[in-house]
């Protein structure tokens, strides 16, 4: 009798240790992370940072804000003001969150007869770029966005964008001569069309990465609260 309820006895505790594990798995399981998206895409990649980026802040910083922008746009430049001033000063000086400004410059696309010489997004981009190469990028950028009137009606017209620059104290020669060159042209160009197929579709959209994955998006402009609380949350 007692060796035939030995094999019974070994079973039913085989199989109680079987269902305690089922349930302590399924118990222990995390719920799947939602994937962000922007405009409808999954935000599963972005471009890498590069060299060729304009970048502020400590280079190995947790967070990465990629920010897509056009200069003539009215939100960028009130997010600019309002929202993204507000986060480089709190969290740039403290090395956990890096910045990165990259053109989307399509605003000017829409003065009918188009002409690409006077389409004043690209003409801003191309002069914010020609200011890095005097290490002015983002003072030009912020002069920029601080000194908007209207869309597509002249204010970023080339004698204006040379006027900007020797306002802030440029070698106003090269930077002329860099601007009427359209060296940068390609550039800007390129910023944008490898963009759209991560969903940018307008601005400003942008990215928020830790550890360089994605982690939340901006699909347009946001109030400085609803800013730091995406990147509060990305810190954690």
């Amino acid at each position: 009798m007692q060796n035939d309820q030995k094999p019974l006895v070994g079973a039913i505790l085989i199989a109680g240790a079987m269902i305690a594990g089922a349930i302590l798995l399924r118990g222990s399981s995390a719920p799947a992370t939602p994937i962000p998206s922007l405009n409808g895409v999954p935000a599963t990649a972005v471009t890498p940072v590069s060299e060729e980026d304009m970048v502020l802040g400590n280079p190995k910083a947790e967070v990465t804000l990629i920010l897509y922008e056009d200069f003539q746009c009215p939100w960028c430049g009130k997010f600019h003001n309002e929202a993204e001033k507000e986060v480089r000063e709190k969290y740039i000086p403290k090395g956990s969150v890096r910045f990165v400004f990259r053109d989307f410059a399509f605003l000017g696309t829409f003065v009918e007869p188009y002409d690409k010489a006077r389409d004043e997004s690209i003409n801003a981009a191309e002069a914010a770029l020609c200011a890095a190469e005097q290490d002015k990028f983002w003072e030009y950028h912020d002069y920029l966005f601080e000194h908007q009137n209207g869309e597509n009606e002249g204010n970023f017209a080339n004698g204006n964008l040379k006027a900007f620059a020797k306002n802030l104290g440029l070698d106003s020669t090269a930077f002329d001569t860099c601007l009427d060159s359209d060296k940068y042209a390609a550039a800007v160009e390129n910023s944008r069309t490898q963009a759209s197929p991560y969903g940018v579709r307008g601005t400003p959209n942008g990215f928020i990465l830790k550890n360089g994955k994605i982690v939340d998006t901006i699909e347009g402009y946001l109030p400085a609260a609803a800013l730091t609380t995406k990147i509060e949350n990305a810190l954690r």
